[in-house]
């Protein structure tokens, strides 16, 4: 199984999307990130935890799932890098390749360390940008292969059926 950890600031910081989206709004700007991991989560196979700091949160720690994508806020005075490593430390087996998504270098050689791979923001934008292509071209070649009509018809009754509709005899 292939699990990707995502540090959620980090790559709202990176992105040019979302980081304009940030500086609006902070709350759409993760909301939109969750949502395009779950693109992501869908199409690769990948399980997607996104993780952010607390300190853009007042509360205490949560952990709950939104489009199936696990989203963990830590607790108070927890990084989002120290929650990263020990997800990589306790997800880490033989059946189980961890990617974290960072651009942080210093967090990329801690979870070097533990085994994990890293993908800058900047290589799962990439990515992304790629995924949502070929999610898109598969949307248009189910709707150009769909038919237009539940009954199937004859091609000249269908053109029949277009005089009706204009009201030509």
């Amino acid at each position: 199984m292939d699990i990707l950890i995502v540090d959620g600031y980090n790559i709202i910081g990176a992105w040019p999307e979302l980081r304009a989206l940030k500086n609006k709004d902070l709350s759409a700007a993760r909301d939109r990130l969750i949502e395009k991991m779950a693109e992501y989560q869908a199409y690769s196979g990948y399980k997607v935890i996104v993780v952010f700091d607390a300190h853009f949160v007042k509360g205490t720690e949560k952990t709950f799932k939104d489009h199936k994508v696990q989203v963990i806020f830590t607790k108070t005075n927890e990084s989002a890098d120290e929650r990263i490593e020990k997800l990589a430390i306790a997800l880490n087996n033989r059946k189980t390749q961890i990617h974290v998504a960072t651009s942080d270098y210093t967090e990329q050689w801690q979870i070097f360390g533990q085994g994990a791979l890293r993908k800058s923001a900047r290589e799962l934008l990439i990515e992304m940008e790629s995924v949502e292509k070929r999610i898109e071209k598969k949307v248009k070649n189910i709707q150009a292969e769909a038919p237009n009509s539940k009954i199937p018809i004859s091609r000249e009754v269908a053109e029949i059926f277009e005089k009706w509709r204009r009201g030509e005899q």
